[in-house]
């Protein structure tokens, strides 16, 4: 799951070589830190949260298919 999170976040800043993505697991939860360059923040937060939304569902979703649970967290 960490590369494919890697890859949406990646393909939606502008500063490449600032992105930041690891994995912790604890148990069934396994936790996703992704660090972005500053400027890049409003990119992958979008409008109103949709964005970063859209990226916590379909951690969800793919959550769901292999019984664990993805938490999406962004650092500054």
């Amino acid at each position: 799951m960490k590369e494919a999170v890697e890859k949406i976040i990646s393909a939606l800043v502008d500063e490449k070589e600032a992105v930041e993505v690891s994995e912790e697991s604890g148990g069934r939860a396994h936790v996703i830190k992704v660090c972005v360059a500053e400027s890049d923040m409003g990119r992958i937060i979008g409008r109103e949260g949709k964005t970063i939304k859209a990226i916590r569902s379909l951690l969800f979703f793919a959550g769901q298919k292999h019984g664990k649970r993805f938490v999406l967290d962004v650092v500054e």
